[in-house]
């Protein structure tokens, strides 16, 4: 009978190795991962901020959050003139640091085209990571470790999704905020471009927002779509960028360019203008299929399109989308790719990796990948700052 029990677990245990091992193969197949290991101090909401919101036409708030859940949480209000420039900062729980800033109540909308021939590094969906994301700034050399801007008159892409799938937006946000200060100041360019979900985010689509945000709402005694709302700060500053930026004979977008949208022959500020007049409008297919309709849908639109990776697309239709506005090659996000890869034999490049998560672990290990582009040869750049030319 003991024998029977024995040989019994051995087949159970072996069995239970071999599915492990190939569920394991298949995952890393598929480019899949599984988070574990939550950390505690995700639900860490003190200091939590700041939410800048415009009170009048004179007048602006900065919130913070403070307290716990033993003590219970208030808001830490301040009130300022908007003729003011403000210092604020914005507190990281799971290390307890912070960062610095100033905030300047000006905002417009970015060029959409920049032609020099400074360094290039792009990287996109980093989805609410700020660990990763920092560290691999500073790993490339773009800030110090005092959070600074080294990058001189570089361009830094961010090529969307850099909000959602995580505990830290508000640091991600303000984190982007401040280096675009820096930048300018050195002659350097952070180019925000928004993915399909920053315009979520500004259409009150939370459904992939971390369950945190919908605390800080209910403390804050706001409506969720209130803190990226058109009386927010870092709504109206979101708001205002770019859906497509051409740099140095590059396109960046965050999804890609759609046959149709090739057909338009529309200019990039018109294409960014006419996408940025319905960011707070969710799309809805309507009879009259007009150029706005066709920019901002759900499949085909510059934010939302995933025609590169899918097999598509021939050459020749990813060359009509290049040639559509003079671009040597397009680069993009929003499909999850193993490593950053180059395509069509160099015409496109996907840098959407899977970032390592703040508040928890991963299987198989992920680690953060970009793209630099330097005197016209294309590189992917690894987490430690390693290039390896593609």
């Amino acid at each position: 009978m003991k024998k029977r029990l024995v040989t019994y677990f051995k087949n159970v245990f072996g069995t239970l190795l071999i599915v492990s091992l190939l569920g394991s193969i298949v995952l890393i197949a598929l480019n899949g991962n599984f988070n574990y290991g939550h950390h505690d101090k995700r639900f860490d909401l003190d200091n939590e901020g700041p939410f800048v919101f415009h009170e009048n036409d004179s007048l602006m708030s900065i919130n913070f959050i403070k307290g716990n859940k033993n003590d219970g949480f208030y808001v830490d209000r301040k009130f300022f003139g908007k003729e003011i420039t403000p210092e604020t900062y914005s507190y990281f729980a799971l290390e307890g640091s912070r960062f610095d800033f100033e905030l300047h109540t000006e905002i417009k909308p970015p060029k959409s085209i920049y032609e020099d021939e400074q360094r290039i590094i792009a990287v996109s969906d980093i989805e609410s990571g700020f660990r990763t994301f920092r560290d691999f700034l500073i790993n490339n050399k773009v800030i110090d470790k005092q959070l600074e801007w080294t990058f001189g008159k570089g361009h830094l892409v961010l090529v969307g999704d850099f909000v959602d799938r995580g505990f830290s937006t508000t640091q991600v946000l303000w984190f982007i905020y401040k280096l675009e200060q820096e930048a300018l100041k050195q002659g350097g360019q952070v180019h925000f471009i928004l993915g399909n979900h920053e315009i979520k985010n500004l259409q009150d689509n939370f459904r992939k927002a971390a369950f945190k945000y919908h605390a800080v709402a209910d403390i804050l005694e706001r409506p969720l779509s209130e803190l990226y709302g058109p009386e927010s700060f870092l709504g109206n500053w979101m708001s205002s960028k770019n859906t497509m930026e051409m740099i140095n004979g590059h396109l960046f977008v965050h999804g890609g360019i759609h046959p149709e949208v090739a057909k338009t022959k529309l200019s990039l500020d018109v294409i960014n203008a006419l996408i940025r007049s319905k960011y707070r409008h969710p799309y809805y297919p309507r009879p009259d299929r007009t150029d706005t309709q066709l920019l901002i849908d759900i499949r085909k639109g510059p934010a939302w399109y995933r025609g590169y990776f899918n097999g598509e697309l021939s050459e020749v239709d990813v060359n009509k989308g290049l040639d559509m506005f003079g671009a040597e090659a397009v680069i993009v996000g929003h499909t999850p790719q193993r490593k950053v890869s180059k395509l069509y034999d160099g015409l496109v490049f996907g840098i959407d990796v899977l970032h390592p998560k703040d508040y928890m672990d991963s299987f198989p290990f992920k680690a953060s990948e970009g793209l630099l582009i330097q005197d016209g040869q294309y590189f992917r750049l690894l987490f430690d700052g390693t290039p390896i030319e593609l």
